[in-house]
């Protein structure tokens, strides 16, 4: 089978495609057919091997996961020892090491059966993505039925699941997006929509319960003056470079000590419940995951390029299988 393959520190085209030995479930996993998986900054920031810090964790001359690629879908081919969750047949999502293949085998409890409203590429956005908005805004952001909530970011990948899970808790959002998404963005769901190119949104009137940060481009008192007295801003994304982003969680998290409102950054982290709200989010139809481009397994390099510039509407997608490979112009 074929797998993408990252075996040095480095730029996109670091990443070859290679045949590798299809693998075989151990026990409490199951092997899947990959139909669609999605790309991450985990992606690329593992395979560029920034920030250096995590190089102690994930290898200091070269990465120990070879194998990029962490949010998938599929239909599970066979299932190893003690694995009682699904049968061979099933379609299901989540997470998993090596996603960028035609076949990869992950543990059954990292998987949820896949709601039949939605395709597998939309399927496969949800898990890192998903996990990362509704973390952030139900565990440290503590949302509320009618708090105002402001998303900056709102057109990316994890931002438009969190305008989504605002909603779906009973929010009232604005988001901060480009021109070329207002619309979009609006039509998931948010109340108001802030065009960034022709308005900033720091030096307006209002003011929010709670701040979803997914770009971190506003100095730390800036973002201080959108919040209310007794808000919140979770930080859920910041800059690229890795000085510039260790700075400003720094900054942010002395001046909370001392000064209100309060800023808290986190990990998302898998979970087994937060997957099935997740999926019972998307068969309700109150979550519609946003795709902007699918990329064919040869095209990788590519994918990881383009998700890695910042610019996507959405999520970016491998579609692996032959037969459903479709170009990147399909998907604009």
């Amino acid at each position: 089978m074929k797998a993408a393959v990252c075996t040095r520190y480095g730029p996109p085209d670091v990443v070859e495609l290679v045949e590798v030995e299809k693998p075989v479930p151990n026990a409490g996993e199951v092997l899947l057919k990959v139909h669609a998986a999605s790309v991450n900054p985990l992606d690329w920031k593992l395979m560029a091997g920034t920030p250096y810090v995590a190089r102690l964790f994930f290898g200091l001359r070269k990465p120990k996961r070879t194998r990029p690629g962490v949010d998938v879908a599929g239909r599970v081919e066979a299932v190893g020892p003690n694995a009682t969750r699904f049968k061979p047949g099933d379609e299901v999502f989540g997470a998993c090491r090596g996603a960028f293949a035609e076949y990869v085998c992950t543990p059954e409890t990292v998987l949820a059966t896949k709601p039949a409203n939605v395709t597998f590429e939309q399927a496969s956005c949800a898990a890192v993505a998903g996990f990362t908005a509704l973390q952030g805004l139900r565990d440290k952001g503590r949302i509320q039925a009618g708090q105002k909530v402001l998303v900056n970011g709102a057109a990316g990948g994890v931002g438009t699941f969190a305008v989504q899970v605002a909603k779906s808790f009973g929010a009232d959002v604005t988001g901060v997006c480009s021109t070329r998404n207002v619309e979009m963005v609006r039509s998931l769901g948010a109340d108001r929509v802030i065009d960034y190119t022709r308005e900033d949104f720091t030096k307006s009137e209002a003011r929010y319960d709670l701040f979803f940060d997914c770009i971190g481009n506003h100095s730390i008192s800036a973002c201080r003056r959108v919040l209310k007295p007794r808000g919140l801003c979770v930080m859920a994304g910041g800059p690229k470079e890795p000085w510039r982003l260790m700075g400003r969680l720094v900054r942010a998290l002395v001046s909370s000590l001392f000064v209100r409102p309060k800023f808290v950054m986190f990990v998302a982290r898998r979970s087994e419940e937060d997957l099935a709200v997740l999926r019972d989010l998307m068969a309700a139809g109150k979550l519609t995951p946003v795709i902007d481009r699918c990329y064919n397994l040869g095209e990788v390099r590519e994918a990881l390029r383009y998700q890695a510039e910042g610019h996507a509407r959405g999520k970016v997608i491998i579609v692996p299988q032959q037969g459903e490979q479709r170009s990147v112009r399909e998907k604009q």
